[in-house]
């Protein structure tokens, strides 16, 4: 094991004999430990008043008394992790004490050297626990890369080679996306496909804390640390620790928190709420946004240096519109599993409803296809899907004007059409989607930067809102 494996824990060591007391403090402070070594009950108890224990050895044949008794009493805070010290024969009596709480137990006289055994096993049950709070039963299926996720693939395939051979304190992964594009699916595929599979997965959905509670629930608090804080309790980075924290939507945490995800990220090291020690952590984070992270910092609503260490593995789901005739194969795939999940036979898309599909615009990206299939496949009742519901959806969205090049019923004036005019339209909409990133909307027409900014110079003025090559990526 790793010298100092302990660092940042404390242990309430209650232990009578003199000798094994001095023995098993001596050890566990070289490991890192701050110890506090009593040898009465009373002694405990006082302890117990005074400080927060992350770890408990206890003896159970005291001078006043059993050590059974504080965990009658309930003396130990769910966050402290109990291990019972009981000399030979008082098995019975130590599986008493798990009864009552106690996590695990060890025979006298042992070897020093097992204590952090027993104690790493102790944090890991403890781990679970905590983990338990945001377990959800998943079973992942296979993504769909088809050749419009070809680039973002290919990204994935460097960072788990890179993963593979990094092992420890893997660098944060960024992924950015609209609203439906699936990253929190992709969060899950990639530490599932990682070396940490095997590790916990702990998601937080950034948006819906509190902002007066965010630090505790990441950080974790101290008992005291505020009003509610009757005991202490580990945060979502302790739970994580040797797997991967996603933290979906970063940006909406206040930039206070934003500073210390930035101080575990380098450091990897934690200090709870209210407390004064730092607790080691190796957690791989990944964080999700839909928005542009350059243009938050600019507005100085998103901390210039932590976009910085997350920009190094940045990777980006494009939208559902970009996919061209590939919605129909994704659509397909869905349909299937979704059909599978329901145990009803398979139907087909009709070939009107693949113009459909391909006539949308889906703003909310691949969570609206999946609806609308699911909305298909319960409602219509025909041998083939035809999404009907579609061109309900499209009307949803704006009465198209006949007159307006956009809406697809539209037919050319007799008089002609002014081409340059809508080549501008064009663009301005495109720059409206991406937010007046010029590297964006030139990916969205298929064109060149450089051309995208001839044209520009060519607009008339008030089309494009801004100035546009100020933003470019």
């Amino acid at each position: 094991m790793p010298n100092r494996i302990l660092t940042g824990l404390d242990v309430l060591l209650v232990e009578d004999e003199p000798l094994l007391r001095k023995q098993v403090a001596a050890h566990l402070t070289a490991l890192g430990a701050e110890v506090t070594g009593v040898d009465t009950l009373g002694a405990a108890r006082r302890a117990l008043a005074d400080l927060t224990f992350d770890f408990a050895l206890l003896d159970l044949n005291l001078p006043d008394g059993r050590g059974t008794v504080l965990l009658e009493e309930k003396a130990f805070p769910p966050n402290t992790a109990v291990i019972v010290m009981t000399a030979e024969g008082g098995v019975a009596g130590a599986v008493e004490c798990m009864r009552l709480g106690a996590q695990d137990y060890l025979v006298k006289p042992f070897e020093v050297e097992e204590l952090p055994l027993v104690m790493q096993r102790s944090r890991q049950q403890r781990q679970a626990s905590r983990l338990q709070e945001h377990r959800r039963d998943r079973q992942m299926e296979p993504l769909f890369f088809g050749r419009a996720l070809a680039p973002l693939q290919e990204q994935l395939r460097r960072i788990l080679e890179a993963d593979r051979r990094m092992q420890e304190h893997l660098p944060p992964v960024l992924i950015e996306g609209e609203t439906g594009t699936g990253k929190t699916t992709l969060a899950r595929w990639l530490h599932q496909q990682g070396p940490r599979s095997s590790q916990p997965l702990v998601e937080v959905n950034c948006p819906a804390l509190p902002e007066t509670l965010a630090e505790a629930e990441l950080f974790g608090h101290e008992r005291g640390a505020f009003t509610d804080a009757r005991t202490a309790r580990m945060g979502l980075f302790e739970a994580a620790d040797g797997g991967t924290l996603f933290l979906d939507e970063l940006p909406s945490l206040s930039l206070p928190v934003q500073a210390k995800i930035l101080k575990a990220l380098e450091d990897h090291r934690i200090r709870r709420l209210g407390g004064t020690r730092e607790i080691p952590v190796d957690v791989r984070v990944v964080a999700a946004t839909h928005s542009d992270l350059r243009q938050l910092v600019e507005a100085r609503q998103f901390r210039e240096d932590l976009f910085h260490r997350l920009d190094l593995y940045r990777v980006r789901i494009p939208p559902l519109r970009e996919w061209g005739s590939e919605i129909v194969e994704l659509a397909e795939l869905l349909a299937r599993r979704l059909f599978r999940r329901q145990r009803l036979p398979v139907r087909p898309v009709s070939a009107a409803g693949r113009r459909r599909l391909l006539s949308y615009a889906w703003p909310g990206n691949i969570r609206e296809l999946a609806h609308e299939l699911e909305r298909a496949i319960v409602f219509e009742t025909g041998a083939e899907l035809e999404f009907e519901a579609i061109d309900r959806l499209r009307s949803a969205a704006g009465k198209a004007d006949p007159d307006d090049w956009f809406n697809p019923r539209f037919r050319f004036p007799e008089q002609g059409f002014d081409l340059e005019q809508a080549i501008g339209r064009l663009i301005h909409h495109a720059l409206a989607q991406t937010g007046n990133n010029v590297s964006a909307a030139a990916r969205l027409l298929g064109v060149t930067r450089d051309y995208l900014r001839y044209r520009l110079g060519g607009l008339k003025p008030g089309q494009p809102p801004g100035d546009p090559s100020s933003r470019e990526a």
